[in-house]
C-alpha cells in the first residue's frame, strides 16, 4: 500500500514539473517575441569599450590598470578586447604579458 501510495505522488510530482516546464518555455517566448528575453548585460557600454581598445593600443595603460580604470574585472578587459580586436590578437595579448 505504501509504495503504491508514494508512486502516485511521484507521478503527481513529475506531472506538476512538466507543466511548470511548459509554461515557463512559453512564458519565455513570449517575452523573446516582445524582445523583453536579452540575457545579461554587458558590463561596459559600447562607447567604453571603444575607449577601453583604444586606451589599451596606445600602449600607455596596462590590463590591470584599465580593469582599475571602469572598475571591471581584468578577465572583462580580456573579453572586450577579444571582441573588439579578434580572437587571435587577444590570445596574442594574454601571451606578450604574460611574466
Amino acid at each position: 500500500m505504501g509504495k503504491m501510495f508514494f508512486n502516485i505522488l511521484a507521478t503527481f510530482a513529475e506531472f506538476e514539473a512538466d507543466l511548470i516546464r511548459l509554461r515557463t518555455r512559453e512564458e519565455m517566448a513570449v517575452a523573446r517575441a516582445k524582445g523583453k528575453l536579452r540575457g545579461k548585460q554587458p558590463k561596459l557600454s559600447i562607447k567604453q569599450q571603444k575607449e577601453l581598445c583604444r586606451m589599451h593600443s596606445c600602449g600607455t595603460y596596462s590590463i590591470s590598470d584599465l580593469a582599475e580604470l571602469f572598475s571591471v574585472s581584468r578577465p572583462t578587459v580580456y573579453r572586450t578586447l577579444a571582441r573588439q580586436l579578434g580572437a587571435k590578437s587577444a590570445h596574442r595579448l594574454r601571451r606578450a604579458e604574460a611574466p
